[in-house]
């Protein structure tokens, strides 16, 4: 399977056989995923998987009851770790032993650098993590696709209600929840033709940003977004 085939074959799927995930699989999956890039290849990402149904059981009560959580062979809690600099000495220190740095001064300026990003607004590292692992998620969902694994990103969960049943620490922000498992063969999603995609023409602009009229979201709308923006800083 090339890489085309996986990102236009891909579906999200919610239907799922009970074959289980073997360690094996996950290992695979996982080894394709910390190939993830991320700014300074920090990778502010950790995965908590969920095997066990009581485990599942426990997600889906901060799911909205989605029952995909306990259908599927595991469901993965994606987070996003809000410390910069959590993995900035090791990471710099490869960066000089293989000759991408020119010297341990080098070295130790970008350390001070990333250190210096811990004092930040909580939101603004908080956005900062969520980009590379938004990207880390998107890696998983491929790498398991090219194994025969289906998945399901989801955002409908509630993200304080998994932390506190899950005992992660402060620092670490659930980012979305995957499903993983092996699709059933008349699954409603793979079976159906695949969803609206917008064309590129639409989506694409060069060198000066004109979207098209109905992409514009009425006044009242982008209003309402900023209002909601704004509470939510508070």
């Amino acid at each position: 399977m090339n890489v085309t085939d996986v990102i236009e074959d891909r579906r999200s799927v919610h239907d799922y056989t009970d074959e289980p995930l073997d360690d094996e699989t996950l290992e695979t999956i996982f080894e394709r995923v910390k190939h993830t890039p991320s700014g300074y290849n920090l990778q502010p990402w950790e995965f908590l998987v969920l095997r066990d149904e009581e485990n599942q059981e426990r997600l889906r009560g901060h799911a909205f009851d989605q029952d995909h959580v306990t259908g599927a062979a595991a469901a993965v809690v994606v987070l996003g770790n809000t410390d910069p600099a959590a993995h900035a000495g090791r990471v710099f220190d490869d960066w000089l032993d293989k000759g991408y740095l020119p010297d341990a001064e080098t070295r130790d300026g970008l350390v001070d650098q990333v250190e210096g990003w811990r004092e930040r607004a909580y939101e603004e590292n908080r956005v900062w993590s969520t980009r590379s692992t938004a990207l880390a998620a998107m890696t998983l969902m491929y790498a398991a696709w090219e194994e025969g694994v289906a998945s399901c990103p989801m955002e409908g969960f509630d993200p304080e209600g998994v932390k506190e049943e899950f005992d992660i620490g402060a620092g670490y922000e659930p980012v979305m929840l995957l499903t993983l498992g092996y699709p059933e063969e008349d699954a409603t999603d793979t079976e159906k033709p695949r969803k609206l995609r917008r064309p590129p023409e639409e989506m694409v602009h060069f060198e000066a940003f004109d979207p098209e009229p109905h992409a514009e979201p009425a006044a009242e709308v982008t209003e309402a977004a900023e209002a909601d923006a704004t509470a939510s800083d508070d």
